[in-house]
């Protein structure tokens, strides 16, 4: 598997951190020398690892930011 290069741009925040130091958190990254996007995922301590997450162009950051302030998210039954 051929590497990803990526930087952080920008961070934005820590979501929450788990036991073990990883912490899932929301930053504007550059993924192999492309314009950054809006990006959560869990990283591990030093972001030297990395894991599954969701990254999103501006459109899709403005439509996820519109359905969130919609949404009834106490009624939702998420924990």
């Amino acid at each position: 598997m051929a590497d990803i290069k990526f930087e952080i741009a920008q961070s934005i925040g820590v979501l929450s951190q788990g036991s073990k130091g990883w912490q899932k958190e929301v930053n504007l990254i550059s993924w192999n020398d492309r314009k950054p996007k809006l990006d959560i995922r869990e990283w591990g301590p030093g972001h030297e690892r990395m894991g599954k997450g969701v990254t999103l162009n501006l459109e899709e950051a403005r439509s996820l930011l519109e359905f969130l302030l919609k949404a009834d998210l106490d009624n939702l039954g998420i924990d």
